[in-house]
């Protein structure tokens, strides 16, 4: 899938380019998505990025939600579907998934998606809903250090899910969420898959 050297999570990916059109079809939404290689998910969608959307709930239906790893936009374009009055801000490092993101939410009808960089999302934005099938080959120091940046960002009362596959860590992932403070239980799970959720505590009322 990828050429020597070069990897989904690279930011300028040296595989060469060879398009295809895959079809996301959920129970509520169906997406035309162009991919390519050196992105996650060639000429396919990866199963625990489905998973993930058949299962989680509802986002947020305002403010700024988060897909971290975008991709070709996959999770993205569902969030955004799914919550048009929000504005979703799909991060990615890699150029060529981030080029592919942008114009599969143009094909596909959607304006409220801000595809990005990780440096490029301001930094007094909070999120209300974070998304992710996260880059776990990235290995695990890199890992812990993206999801801390992030998770750090999550408004009060906000609520991050993601999906790992046991065989990657998943259970040894949300052991650590917990021990770094993010109450982490898995909300669904289905051949190897684990869908984890994280809640932040809500704000506390004002005093009267």
């Amino acid at each position: 899938m990828t050429a020597p050297g070069s990897h989904y999570f690279d930011e300028d990916p040296t595989t060469e380019s060879a398009p295809r059109v895959v079809t996301l079809l959920l129970p509520d939404h169906l997406f035309a998505l162009t991919t390519d290689r050196g992105v996650f998910g060639y000429d396919r969608i990866d199963a625990g990025t489905k998973f993930l959307l058949l299962q989680a709930p509802p986002p947020a239906q305002e403010g700024d939600l988060l897909d971290i790893g975008c991709g070709t936009g996959a999770i993205a374009l569902t969030m955004a579907a799914r919550a048009p009055g929000a504005t979703v801000w799909a991060v990615e490092v890699n150029e060529r998934a981030r080029d592919l993101c942008r114009g599969n939410a143009e094909r596909n009808g959607l304006s409220n998606i801000k595809v990005c960089a990780p440096d490029e999302i301001p930094t007094d934005v909070r999120f209300r809903t974070i998304w992710s099938n996260p880059a776990i080959r990235i290995g695990k120091p890199a890992l812990h250090a993206m999801l801390l940046r992030w998770f750090e960002r999550l408004a009060p009362g906000g609520e991050a899910m993601l999906v790992v596959h046991k065989h990657l860590g998943s259970d040894s992932l949300q052991t650590w969420l917990i021990a770094q403070g993010y109450a982490t239980d898995r909300l669904a799970t289905t051949g190897g898959y684990r869908v984890l959720r994280t809640v932040t505590p809500a704000a506390d009322p004002l005093p009267l």
